[in-house]
């Protein structure tokens, strides 16, 4: 297997992790939407979760530029 190849494949694992992250966030949320929280609570279940859909946005962004680059590298 090829440098190159294995840098493609490393960027779509980390772009999928990131994908489960962003879903995660977005479950988490909606859960917390649909448990008729008050507005204070509701405020800081989503504040809880930002940081985490951050990381998981920063994941998929660094996969698939490792992908680009493993792409036009090849």
């Amino acid at each position: 297997m090829a440098l190159l190849e294995i840098l493609v494949w490393t960027g779509a694992g980390l772009s999928v992790l990131g994908l489960l992250g962003l879903v995660w966030c977005i479950v988490r949320v909606a859960k917390a939407k649909r448990a008729n929280l008050s507005d204070d609570e509701l405020r800081a279940a989503i504040q809880s979760v930002v940081p985490i859909n951050m990381g998981a946005l920063f994941l998929s962004v660094i996969g698939l530029m490792l992908v680009v680059v493993g792409v036009f590298l090849s």
